[in-house]
This record gives structure tokens, C-alpha cells and sequence, in this order.
């Protein structure tokens, strides 16, 4: 195999995939591992990482290390072992409500403990197994992440998008980027916000002191955050939420930063919170898209019964708590 710049000598076996891509001038300063995750279905950061330790990555038709700085008009080669056989993903039937269908899109309502691909510790009971037993005929399916367009974290419920075919990706996928996405979310957060509505524009990135964290880092990625307070209580303020970015844990960094986590955050909060909380209170209701057909759509899905309740246990122990206050109040 041979560029403008001579030999690759990139490792090719039989089912090897190919493929090129040139950077554009507004992903200039991107890592090279993260820009080929967001640029190749089934790739993940560390599995880039892997390929470039294994050769089979080169820019302009040299070796890069996986924390290289993009740059306008580099060539991207990269050659792909065979994709993992469909057969290796198990199908599951697992209740994940589909809320939409077309030719070209799935929609999820996905309840939380749900991962939304396989990793290496989550081998089963994923979205993308979900996806593999109800409609196993999808051409996407020998990928990892098959027709992934965004992800929720494990313990966050709600929206998520899956495509049923590359074209339709790509066009989604190209939504997600340019945020012309509308991403709205459901946040219990500790303590009383202030603010009746704010913005939080801080970069995020991998936390140096922890990298299985984010964290607000100077010369992070762009990372804003929109809030509005849809109701306050004594001891916590239920926020409505809306993201321009999608970072890796966007929200629940952005709150933690302001002083005010999410209730139920065992990475970034870590605090007792008045009644019993199942998860981190984190619920994705809203979306806004335009089809691959053309045509806008807009989705919305209640809040589950877990967080539900939560927000009722935390009323009535609010009112018994200002009741005992009252009676305090007026025997002195």
C-alpha cells in the first residue's frame, strides 16, 4: 500500500478495512485518538489508541502517538481488523421502549442501568444488544456501535438515538456536531440555585489528577451548559436542562463546578441527600432533530418512576421538616 509519501507498511489481512480521511480546518488542535472515536463508527478512544500502538494508524504516512494535535489537511490512514462477528453480540431482549421508528431511525426511551454499548466490561445487556435482537437485519450490526449516533451514561435515562444505516449516521451524526441538536435534561442538584437561569461556558476534559474523571480543565474542549430552575426546595433545586455540547459527563462536571452536583452522583457529588436516592438524578425528556428524510421531529419522555418518587419523598419530607420549623417557630 503506497501514499504520496511512499511505503505505509500498515499491517493487512484478509477482511482488512480501509480507511482515509483528510482533517478539516475547524478540527484543527483535536487529539488524534478522540477525532478518530467521532469520526469511526465501532472505534472507540481506547481502542484507537490500541491501533496506533498496533501500526495501523499513520497521519501523512507517518507513526503518531495517540495524543497528537490534528492539523489542517493531514491524511488520516487507518487499517481495521475485521469487525467482530454479529454473532459475537448477543441479542437480548431487554426493556428498552422504542418511542419512534423509520427507514433510516430508532429511537429509545432507555431506562437507567442500561449501558449503551458494549465495552469491555459491559459485554451484554447493552442498547446495541437490545438493537441486535429486534431488528437483527440492520447492515450496521457486525460493528461494536452499531448506528450509535450519541450516548447516555449507564445511570442517566432517557432519549438516545440509534441509526439504522451508515447515510442515515453520517447525516445525524453531523446534527450532534454542529449542536443544531435541541438536548434537554431533567437535574435534581444539591443545595438551592440562585439563579433563576444561567449559563456555564467552561472547557472540559480528562481530569489529570484522575483520568477515569473529567473535570473543568484550562484548554479543555468547549463545553456549555444552559439551566433553568423549574423548582426549588429547602435543601435542592430540580433544574431543567439544555446542552450545546454532549462532553463525556457534561452536565454532571458543570453542576459539580458550580458548587451544586447532582443528587445521586457518586463520582462528582458523593453526598447524603435527604431521602433514599436510587441513581443520579439525570433524566434526558427532550429532543429536537432533523430526520435524515428532511423532516424536523421533536420527542419528549416523562420522568421515570425511580426519580419520580424521589421528587415526591423529597416534598413531603420538605413539608414535614417546614411544618417542625413552624411549630418550633411558634412555641418560642
Amino acid at each position: 500500500m503506497t501514499t504520496d509519501h511512499g511505503e505505509l507498511s500498515l499491517p493487512i489481512e484478509r477482511s482488512t478495512v480501509r480507511l482515509v480521511f483528510t482533517i478539516a480546518p475547524e478540527e484543527q488542535g483535536e487529539r488524534l485518538d478522540r477525532l478518530i472515536a467521532s469520526r469511526v463508527t465501532g472505534v472507540s478512544r481506547s481502542y484507537a489508541q490500541r491501533l496506533m500502538e498496533e501500526g495501523r494508524v499513520r497521519v501523512n504516512g507517518q507513526s503518531v502517538r495517540p495524543a497528537y494535535r490534528v492539523k489542517p489537511a493531514d491524511q488520516v490512514e487507518l487499517c481495521l481488523p475485521p469487525p467482530e462477528s454479529p454473532d459475537e453480540l448477543t441479542p437480548e431482549y431487554l426493556p428498552i421502549p422504542v418511542l419512534y421508528e423509520d427507514d433510516d431511525v430508532l429511537v429509545f426511551d432507555k431506562p437507567p442501568g442500561i449501558v449503551t454499548h458494549p465495552s469491555p466490561g459491559h459485554k451484554r445487556g447493552t442498547l446495541v444488544n437490545a438493537v441486535r435482537a429486534i431488528r437483527p437485519g440492520l447492515p450496521l450490526l457486525p460493528s461494536i456501535r452499531p448506528g450509535i449516533v450519541h450516548r447516555l451514561d449507564k445511570d442517566t435515562s432517557g432519549l438516545i438515538v440509534v441509526a439504522k444505516n451508515e447515510p442515515a449516521r453520517l447525516f445525524l451524526r453531523e446534527q450532534w456536531q454542529t449542536h443544531r441538536v435541541v438536548k434537554r435534561y431533567l437535574a435534581l442538584v444539591h443545595g438551592v440555585v440562585p439563579d433563576d437561569e444561567a449559563t456555564i461556558d467552561a472547557p472540559i476534559n480528562r481530569d489529570p489528577r484522575d483520568p477515569k474523571r473529567m473535570a473543568v480543565v484550562a484548554g479543555g474542549r468547549p463545553a456549555i451548559t444552559h439551566f433553568r430552575v423549574a423548582e426549588r426546595f429547602l435543601s435542592a433545586t430540580l433544574l431543567d436542562v439544555t446542552i450545546e455540547t454532549g462532553r463525556t459527563h457534561q452536565i454532571r462536571v458543570h453542576m459539580a463546578f458550580i458548587g451544586h452536583p447532582v443528587v445521586g452522583d457518586e463520582m462528582y457529588g458523593r453526598r447524603t441527600f435527604i431521602v433514599p436516592v436510587p441513581r443520579q438524578f439525570l433524566h434526558a425528556y427532550y429532543l429536537r432533530f432533523t430526520l435524515p428524510s428532511g423532516r424536523p421531529i421533536e420527542l419528549q419522555t416523562p420522568l421515570p418512576y425511580d426519580l419520580l418518587d424521589v421528587l415526591n419523598r423529597l416534598r413531603a419530607a420538605e413539608q414535614v421538616e417546614e411544618g417542625e420549623r413552624r411549630d418550633g417557630s411558634a412555641t418560642r
